[in-house]
């Protein structure tokens, strides 16, 4: 047997090096690499998250706005809140302060 030449140990690890680039580059090169597609799958699971958070406050803002559209008590409530109203027979007093303008 004869003792490999320097050319013959260069063309060998060329070839070793090439074998590990083509693998290197099958999981990881290209537009979607391995790390590409776990931070996509991190990403779709905080995404998902997002919309179930989001599904639960649109479910809820929709049986609140039932009840403004439905319930007298809700619509009371409101209408004294927001806009000062109060019922027929209540009375409204006003205290003013002393410095007040009137």
């Amino acid at each position: 047997m004869a003792t490999p030449t320097l050319r013959d140990r260069l063309t060998g690890l060329v070839l070793v090096v090439a074998a590990i680039a083509a693998v290197w580059f099958a999981v990881q090169g290209g537009e979607y690499g391995t790390v590409d597609l776990l931070r996509q799958s991190s990403r779709q699971a905080e995404l998902r998250r997002e919309i179930d958070s989001l599904k639960r406050i649109v479910d809820s803002l929709a049986a609140y706005k039932q009840q403004v559209l439905t319930d007298p008590r809700v619509q009371e409530r409101i209408a004294r809140e927001e806009f000062g109203m109060i019922r027929r027979k209540e009375l409204l007093y006003r205290i003013a302060s002393p410095d007040s303008q009137p």
